[in-house]
């Protein structure tokens, strides 16, 4: 049984990655966060490569007067990160939450990536 939070997030993150694969066509939108910063790529499993990136420490959104690690600065990062991703000509993609629970940051996040014109 694990004994932290963490922990418990890691075994649900192992147990989802079994199931969820990103390809070239359709990546696989991971996020992280940490206490301070928001984290979001598109992966794309068949190769290991990272196709797009975007997170609260790219100068659009460091620039912002605010807390880097808030539900403001997610949805900065998801339209960022659909952005970045069309712009490649990705549309659909996969989403990894990580382990973590799909509410507040990461829910703010995914929404605002689905507003910008990313499918999952």
């Amino acid at each position: 049984m694990a004994t932290s939070k963490q922990e418990s997030r890691q075994r649900r993150h192992v147990r989802t990655r079994k199931k969820v694969h990103g390809t070239e066509q359709k990546g696989r939108l991971s996020v992280y966060r940490s206490l301070n910063h928001v984290y979001a790529q598109i992966i794309d499993d068949s190769k290991g490569h990272t196709l797009v990136s975007a997170s609260s420490l790219d100068p659009a959104v460091k620039g912002l007067k605010q807390h880097k690690g808030n539900i403001k600065t997610a949805k900065e990062v998801g339209e960022m990160i659909a952005r970045k991703a069309l712009e490649k000509g990705i549309k659909k993609v996969v989403f990894d939450k990580s382990g973590y629970l799909y509410h507040g940051i990461v829910k703010a996040l995914a929404d605002s990536a689905r507003e910008a014109g990313l499918e999952f």
